[in-house]
């Protein structure tokens, strides 16, 4: 079974890959730490894995770069349809299971835990095969109750752990005190907006304000 985390949202551009970023720095020291994105539409202008490396301060060796590549900035399945070819979750998870070695991983996802990968499987059905916990990546906003209780429940629906949350923006007290009680859920931090976004500055949130308590830990280091 993989160790590590991964990585959702209640949304595309909600700061999924920031997160993944602040949690390399946050326990690289601890474990040994390899980052992956499976899939990674709109290749031509992003790329999360190169936006990881740098505001994570990753080395070669924390990077697997192996996975689904594709043009245009649309849902998995779609950008597969217009590509000529389909995304199968299955070649993915053997992917990962052949890079099995002693490390936790930190896989993000492509935008919501519902977004369709093929005619029939949605991220989610990715994240069941991969058997990791899930961290949420949730807005501070106005909304954001609503969409990040909605994303817990169908987490649980399909029986996937969920490590905690973390928010992205201006601190909002009732919001994060919302999605606790109704999610039952612990906020690990509150992100501000970083600016400017810089490794140095990413750094020295994840150690201030990153799971303080270290509850992610013990998910990095086994799991039984």
């Amino acid at each position: 079974m993989l160790r590590g985390l991964f990585v959702t949202g209640t949304d595309t551009g909600v700061g999924k890959t920031v997160v993944s970023a602040a949690l390399m720095h946050r326990y690289r020291v601890e474990t040994r730490l390899r980052y992956w994105k499976p899939i990674q539409t709109g290749i031509e202008q992003d790329d999360d894995t190169s936006d990881v490396a740098r505001l994570g301060g990753c080395s070669g060796d924390e990077l697997f770069t192996s996975g689904i590549r594709l043009r245009r900035p649309v849902s998995p399945h779609l950008a597969a349809l217009l590509s000529g070819t389909t995304i199968g979750i299955r070649a993915l998870v053997e992917s990962i299971e052949r890079e099995r070695e002693d490390c936790a991983w930190i896989v993000e996802g492509a935008g919501g835990v519902l977004v369709p990968i093929n005619d029939t499987e949605m991220m989610a059905d990715l994240m069941v095969g991969l058997e990791l916990p899930a961290i949420v990546v949730a807005r501070t906003t106005l909304g954001t109750i609503n969409h990040t209780l909605l994303t817990l429940e169908l987490l649980r629906r399909r029986g996937l752990q969920i490590a905690g949350v973390v928010m992205v923006g201006e601190r909002h007290e009732a919001n994060r005190a919302a999605i606790e009680h109704y999610g039952e859920v612990a906020v690990l931090g509150e992100l501000p907006c970083l600016t400017p976004l810089t490794t140095a500055a990413l750094e020295a949130w994840s150690v201030s304000g990153l799971d303080r308590d270290g509850r992610l830990l013990e998910l990095l280091r086994t799991r039984k």
